[in-house]
């Protein structure tokens, strides 16, 4: 068997997302407490037009795939989890090796089967290109068909850093007005995601006791 490392850190979205992959790469939980808010774009989406309003809230940038996710204290539940290249838990096929988190995920948040870990493609929409819980993709969970843990991947040759979001509240306006989309997606994005009904501190510790050893 091989132990989990956990961690608490603190600090703005921008400071914790430099923190990246421990050296040397091993078996990390890492409980991240953002202390103010920011828009977190995914490694390769644009940057928001100039016209966006809001524009108080800071945009920053993660090394990670996805779209967008608003980090704000007590907004989301922020965990990052890292496994070393070779591990028994890494596995080559990208898509695939989300599939042992979604399910401690789905086990932590123990609802009476409404969880589900998505398996199989990326499900695209309209504005998930924008924002992370519009699409689902391999691993991410869903309550009631409505996405409630969104998950991304960034991959070196020392291991991979899985970045999970478990939504606390979800508001999706703040979004919309900072990366300039248009007031229509408020509708579609309303109904897209819904937050956990689990509090964040016992929620975390479940997490933590699923992860496969």
């Amino acid at each position: 068997m091989t132990a989990w490392s956990v961690e608490r850190v603190s600090g703005s979205p921008a400071d914790i997302h430099s923190l990246g992959l421990p050296d040397p790469a091993r078996r990390l939980v890492r409980r991240c407490d953002a202390t103010s808010p920011a828009v977190v774009l995914g490694s390769t989406q644009a940057e928001p037009p100039p016209g966006g309003s809001d524009r108080r809230l800071p945009v920053v940038r993660r090394r990670s795939g996805g779209g967008a996710v608003l980090v704000e204290p007590g907004g989301v539940l922020w965990v990052d989890v890292c496994v070393p290249r070779g591990d028994p838990l890494w596995d080559d096929d990208v898509g695939r090796a989300f599939q042992w988190l979604g399910d401690a995920w789905v086990t932590a948040l123990d609802d009476g089967g409404r969880a589900v870990a998505h398996r199989g493609a990326l499900v695209t929409t309209r504005w998930s290109r924008d924002v992370c819980f519009a699409g689902l993709g391999p691993g991410e969970v869903t309550v009631d068909g409505r996405k409630a843990v969104g998950i991304s991947q960034r991959r070196t040759r020392d291991g991979a850093l899985f970045q999970c979001a478990a939504l606390l509240a979800w508001d999706p306006a703040p979004l919309v007005a900072r990366l300039g989309l248009p007031p229509t997606a408020l509708d579609d994005l309303a109904t897209a995601a819904a937050a956990v009904d689990v509090p964040a501190d016992v929620l975390f510790d479940r997490f933590v006791g699923q992860l496969p050893m």
